[in-house]
């Protein structure tokens, strides 16, 4: 097992190594697998970017990310003409219903509501205007509305786990109830615990994931 050096030097190695990110700005610590990012970068997308690094590294058991999104030069930008862009990036994105998608905005910070049909689309919706210039977080409050018996669902999630390669499906239980689903189990990676997660999402007529998974590395 990693010691708390160790997990911070390899997040910060990972951080210097991840093109999307400028990690200059970026303080790293790390204390009994739970990873913390302070520090500032000039864009929300480089704040979800730094975030994702982190959860990929072996041993990482949480990721705190208090990193502050502090635009600069031309990115500064007024709370209505980032819900302009934010509500063109939505009409751009086919794979999102804009017509049931709301934008609010409020000292950069943007809001998403309304009711989709699968979460892939909820996750679409909120890709599309986190990358705006100007943004400086994303609360996505989208709901998605149930299409499935429990039974199907939980079905669907298990064979779908049975296919992963990233997944020891033997590990993870799945309860189902009215589209809410419950993960636990124990895997060995922050990695394998969001593949699972992701997998419960992609099953049609999800509204809710609880995952109560455990890593041990």
């Amino acid at each position: 097992m990693k010691d708390d050096k160790e997990l911070q030097r390899d997040v910060l190695d990972e951080l210097q190594w991840e093109p999307s990110v400028d990690a200059a700005e970026i303080g790293v610590t790390a204390r009994d697998g739970v990873v913390t990012f302070t520090g500032c970068v000039p864009t929300y997308a480089e704040k979800v970017a730094a975030e994702r690094v982190a959860k990929r590294i072996h041993g990482v058991k949480a990721v705190a990310n208090d990193i502050e999104v502090r635009p600069i030069g031309t990115g500064e930008r007024t709370d209505t003409e980032i819900a302009q862009a934010a509500v063109n990036a939505l009409r751009w994105t086919s794979t999102v219903p804009g017509e049931r998608v709301k934008v609010a905005v409020s000292k950069g910070w943007i809001t998403l509501d309304g009711d989709v049909d699968w979460c892939y689309q909820k996750e679409a919706a909120e890709k599309a205007v986190h990358s705006q210039i100007g943004v400086r977080g994303v609360i996505n409050q989208i709901t998605i509305k149930p299409r499935a018996s429990a039974s199907d669902v939980k079905s669907r999630i298990e064979a779908a786990f049975r296919r992963s390669a990233e997944l020891d499906a033997m590990k993870v239980q799945v309860e189902t109830h009215d589209g809410k689903v419950t993960l636990r189990g124990d895997v060995r990676s922050w990695a394998e615990r969001q593949e699972a997660e992701r997998t419960a999402w992609s099953a049609p007529g999800v509204v809710q994931v609880e995952d109560l998974i455990t890593v041990s590395p």
